[in-house]
């Protein structure tokens, strides 16, 4: 099943995008067509090539083009430039129309329409605002007309029948001014041209908005480099990366890009991560190590070999799944677009409603003109351009500002439920805890010291492929000792090991070992004790049957653990520890964090049981995890969380991903979403009070208790800048800071 991304040209309103949506998802073998109205592209899954559903777009009033890579984003954005440009331009002229003419006529100095000279002046002035009619608001009226050939109405509807009606109703007075009465007999060219160049400066300053909103997607776009240093032949040359193939070496200098994903060979640095994690510290990179696309050689010049190239970086991933989510919709926006769907066909009967309650029973002399200058009001004042933008707008801003820190959401659902958590369920091990047993205490006696106990315990364990053995060994390399070679290595299982080293017998292993051979271990008891209430693993280093120290290995607890689980405490949630090691343990790690509810000892395929369990208690839970054996438990989550040092499984098995190992990401992400979440609640409860209000006060109401009629100039300003709030007040989630 491929995924499908479209630019689609010719949305005015969230009509439109009912539309569109239906066009495509009729399509045999779509199985998904989502429309992201702030970002005017169509996101389709299924099997069905490109051209079908251009054709498809194109049959139901709208064009559309395939996006396929960063230069198609990049034609894409130019063009919206253009036409953000060519907008102004339209309302500059419709104002240089409009404006003359309503200040002329506030001031009394244009002529009657009554006698001879005036009528020819004002024929004259209704050419120049059918041309602005045409140049400027000639888009709104071929919008209408697609949509009335495909059986549907939109926010160019609207617009078309209360311009074209008063344009047509100001020519019919000049041109046979009998047939309307003397009372009714006012021109409303003024009116049309203002409100074309209202709306479309509203539109102009829409979509420069709009464009801020998706710089979270042109800022992780512009970290990809455009070129690569690559070695061929034993010649290092400069190439395109498109060019760049697997296992080809590249060379990265001091400051450069890294272009691809891949290894190390040869060199080391210091790689600035910042953009894939949120973390500005730089991570210290060798031979072995991964270096991933985007990211930042600060110091030294290495050698790596390409891995993954192309959409295959985690970087094209990551753009792909920001992407994405910004596309999704969650359940509030889908309400959003159901209103919209039946808003302008209600408008519309609303405002025949209003043109027959005036002209029926509105004031003799001047029922007609009412009867049009209300009607008009209506259609210009009704359009719901902001009720369509109110929540995608807020979507692309929340998710992008959770992308800024290292937190990615795959869709609108899960954005919207993250802040709605009542309890986080937490796995230990690469969660709360590291993952990587490392020697957390050395304790020695006899004269002997720390260096001494670790590296004859690192030679003792270097032919040994345990954990704990391993956390030994990496700890010695880290200090750059040179390990002794041992004779006569025994592993004893269970226990420990032995060997000779310089002649002497050595023991390292636990407490039992040390039973077996009957060494006295009374005087280091105590601290053995402390240290295995502490969640470590003491083991007691013997030589010639002789107690020398203890060292102590742990999977050390992530050194911010404890701060962010008190933040998930101070937002009112609770949390549990959720693994499969033992109480002690469990109890241990979760006294330390601050967790008070633990359970322990659960198999891996009994894991997503817990959560069910809690969820059938009321709660609505998020899971975090990092390992397979937290995939089932993460997709079973009201809101999965997965830790992205972790597997792919896990990640791919949940809903939000955090891009370091550090919980504060679940934090970040569960304030991000109660923002956002309150940000669409203000745009949809403005858009839907703007239209409450706008609509009643355009048709008259007040009319016959204050004498008060809403100007159509005023509305056409008003609907512009509707849709201009809104983006505006989405903006400032750009603000918004998680840990503020």
């Amino acid at each position: 099943m491929a995924t499908i991304r479209l630019s689609i040209s010719g949305m005015s309103c969230a009509g439109c995008v009912t539309s569109i949506e239906d066009a495509l998802n009729s399509v045999e073998g779509v199985t998904s067509a989502i429309i992201n109205f702030a970002e005017h592209t169509a996101t389709v899954e299924g099997n069905v090539d490109s051209k079908t559903l251009v054709d498809q777009v194109a049959s139901a009033g709208y064009g559309a083009a395939e996006l396929n890579d960063l230069e198609d984003e990049a034609e894409k954005d130019a063009a919206e430039m253009v036409y953000y440009r060519s907008l102004l331009k339209k309302a500059w002229i419709a104002a240089l129309v409009g404006f003359p003419q309503f200040v002329l006529g506030m001031a009394g100095l244009l002529p009657a329409i009554e006698d001879d000279i005036g009528r020819q002046l004002w024929f004259g002035i209704g050419v120049a605002t059918l041309f602005v009619l045409v140049y400027s608001g000639g888009h709104f009226f071929t919008g209408a007309w697609k949509a009335a050939r495909n059986h549907n109405a939109n926010m160019d509807t609207l617009i078309a029948l209360g311009t074209g009606t008063a344009w047509l109703y100001s020519m019919v007075i000049i041109v046979v001014p009998d047939w309307v009465p003397a009372m009714a007999q006012y021109a409303y060219f003024e009116a049309a041209a203002i409100i074309i160049a209202l709306i479309n400066l509203g539109a102009a300053l829409e979509m420069r908005a709009r464009g801020k909103t998706s710089e979270a997607i042109k800022r992780l776009i512009g970290l990809q480099p455009k070129t690569a240093s690559v070695i061929r032949n034993g010649v290092e040359q400069d190439v395109v990366i498109e060019e760049v193939g697997l296992d080809e070496t590249l060379r990265v200098r001091p400051g450069e890009r890294i272009a691809v994903d891949g290894l190390i060979i040869e060199g080391q640095s210091s790689i600035d991560e910042s953009m894939l994690t949120g973390e500005p510290i730089p991570v210290q990179k060798q031979a072995g190590d991964e270096v991933v696309a985007g990211t930042i050689n600060k110091t030294g010049s290495f050698l790596f070999q390409a891995k993954r190239i192309g959409k295959d970086t985690a970087l094209a991933q990551i753009i792909e799944m920001v992407r994405t989510a910004q596309s999704s919709k969650p359940a509030i926006g889908r309400l959003a677009d159901k209103v919209s769907s039946i808003f302008v066909p209600s408008v519309m009967i609303i405002a025949v409603l209003t043109f027959l309650a005036w002209f029926n029973f509105g004031p003799v002399e001047q029922s007609t003109t009412l009867a049009i200058v209300t009607t008009m009001t209506v259609l210009i004042i009704a359009c719901p351009c902001a009720l369509g933008l109110a929540t995608p707008i807020s979507i692309m801003v929340g998710i992008g500002k959770a992308a800024e820190f290292g937190t990615l959401i795959r869709n609108g659902d899960a954005l919207q439920k993250a802040g709605k958590l009542t309890t986080i369920i937490l796995d230990k091990t690469g969660t709360v805890t590291e993952g990587r047993p490392s020697v957390t205490e050395i304790v020695t006696v006899d004269g002997w010291s720390d260096d001494k106990l670790l590296l004859w315990a690192a030679s003792l364990e270097q032919g040994s492929e345990h954990p704990l053995a391993e956390a030994i060994v990496n700890t010695a390399r880290e200090k750059h000792f040179t390990l002794f070679n041992v004779e006569n290595f025994n592993a004893i299982a269970g226990h420990g090991v032995e060997a000779t080293i310089e002649k002497q017998t050595v023991l390292l292993g636990n407490h039992k070992l040390m039973q077996d051979r009957d060494i006295d271990t009374s005087t280091m008891h105590e601290i053995a004790t402390n240290l295995t209430q502490k969640a470590q693993t003491p083991m007691f280093m013997a030589v010639n049957k002789r107690i020398v120290g203890i060292i102590s290995v742990a999977d050390a607890i992530k050194q911010d653990s404890k701060a962010a689980i008190k933040r998930l405490h101070d937002i009112g949630l609770k949390v549990v520890l959720l693994t499969g090691d033992n109480q002690a343990t469990a109890k241990a790690v979760a006294s330390q964090v601050g967790i008070d509810e633990v359970i322990a000892e659960v198999l891996p395929e009994d894991k997503a049981d817990k959560v069910a369990s809690l969820q059938q208690q009321g709660e609505r839970v998020g899971m975090v995890g990092d390992g397979i054996n937290d995939a089932p438990a993460l997709a079973r989550a009201d809101v999965g969380f997965a830790i992205g040092t972790g597997t792919d499984v896990a990640i791919e098995s949940a809903d939000i991903t955090l891009m370091r190992g550090s919980l504060h990401g679940v934090v970040d992400a569960i304030n991000i979403s109660k923002a956002t979440v309150r940000n669409i609640k203000q745009n949809l409860f403005g858009a839907f009070i703007y239209n409450t209000l706008g609509i009643p006060v355009a048709a008259g109401v007040l009319f016959p208790m204050l004498g008060i009629l809403l100007n159509p100039m005023i509305a056409g300003g008003a609907m512009a800048m509707s849709s201009v709030t809104v983006v505006s007040n989405a903006n400032r989630l750009r603000l918004f800071k998680p840990r503020g």
